[in-house]
């Protein structure tokens, strides 16, 4: 081969070596675990999934510039609402050697034992200090970081709502996960600012949820709050809002879309908006920054809807002045 040759075929292949520096330049292929309670495994798999949140996740990923199978792929594992799961699941990660997971709250404390090494971006968690999941919201230390709830405030905005449709002096029951007593003690804090009566309606999984109603309408409870991971995926949601008007139990959720499946009422955050702003600190942690250094996100907007045939149906009258302060009235 003479020189010009040579010279000729060294600039062609230099300028064909591909440019280093952003998400879309590197080789490397990030697996990205994603754990969900009310979920199905089948339902999160792949770059369309079934499942609202995890495309949220992905929709988020999309807009920093991550193509799916290019960049990074999602190893997905939901509970179907079996939190005693968790432990076999996190494990599977773990052995898949996923570079950060993405994870619903009630996964945490098995997070915890499993990994302090691998990054863990937690979707609306509650009590993470007190729990001691993080140094602080503003400088998490360890491996944990993400979008977290405003707790207390919350707790006393839901069950006030609830008070205003249902205002009696029957208890109201607060429906709770086993393993999450600090949603129980949390009501019973406000309430007891209140001086408002409570009934502990603990849940072990999602196929509990029909006998704790009962024990609520046995108990003289009119109204529930429901704080229950176990009845986020789509089929117990639907199956909870239906059986809530079975046993005429006025219903206050954690998620709109309880509501869109027929409960009465729900304030919260925007779940699918948290998913898809989870992608931001994805992007940090693959860019290199310590989980530890990442301030932890409170959400700053709430959706207050209220389903109106339900309310009918339960022979309930919604004050003109609850209308006027929802977001969404579902008629």
């Amino acid at each position: 081969m003479n020189r010009r040759a040579f010279l000729a075929g060294l600039s062609g292949g230099l300028f064909a070596l591909p440019l280093i520096g952003g998400c879309q330049q590197t080789s490397k292929v990030y697996r990205i675990g994603v754990l969900g309670l009310g979920q199905v495994t089948s339902d999160m798999t792949g770059p369309q999934p079934r499942s609202r949140w995890v495309k949220a996740l992905l929709d988020g990923l999309r807009e920093h510039g991550y193509k799916y199978g290019k960049q990074f792929v999602t190893e997905p594992r939901g509970a179907e609402g079996k939190p005693e799961r968790f432990p076999s699941l996190i494990d599977e990660l773990l052995r898949s050697r996923v570079d950060v997971i993405v994870s619903v709250a009630a996964a945490l404390d098995a997070l915890k034992s499993a990994t302090s090494t691998v990054p863990i971006v937690t979707i609306g968690a509650w009590d993470l200090v007190r729990g001691g999941f993080v140094q602080s919201l503003s400088r998490p230390g360890g491996n944990i970081t993400g979008l977290s709830d405003q707790g207390q405030d919350l707790m006393g905005k839901r069950l006030e709502l609830l008070k205003q449709v249902t205002p009696t002096t029957a208890p109201v029951g607060v429906v709770w996960d086993h393993g999450r007593g600090f949603f129980w003690q949390l009501a019973e804090a406000v309430a007891g600012e209140r001086s408002w009566k409570l009934i502990s309606l603990e849940i072990r999984d999602g196929n509990d949820v029909e006998r704790v109603f009962k024990t609520a309408t046995t108990a003289g409870v009119h109204s529930v709050l429901v704080m229950s991971e176990f009845l986020s995926g789509p089929h117990m949601a639907d199956q909870t809002a239906k059986l809530a008007v079975r046993y005429r139990l006025a219903s206050m959720y954690p998620y709109r879309f309880f509501v869109e499946a027929g409960g009465l009422m729900s304030y919260a955050t925007d779940l699918l908006d948290i998913w898809r702003r989870s992608a931001v600190f994805v992007d940090k942690i693959l860019q290199g920054t310590k989980p530890g250094d990442i301030p932890m996100e409170q959400p700053t907007k709430f959706e207050l809807v209220i389903n109106l045939k339900t309310a009918k149906a339960l022979g309930l009258t919604i004050p003109p002045s609850l209308l006027t302060l929802a977001d969404q009235v579902i008629e």
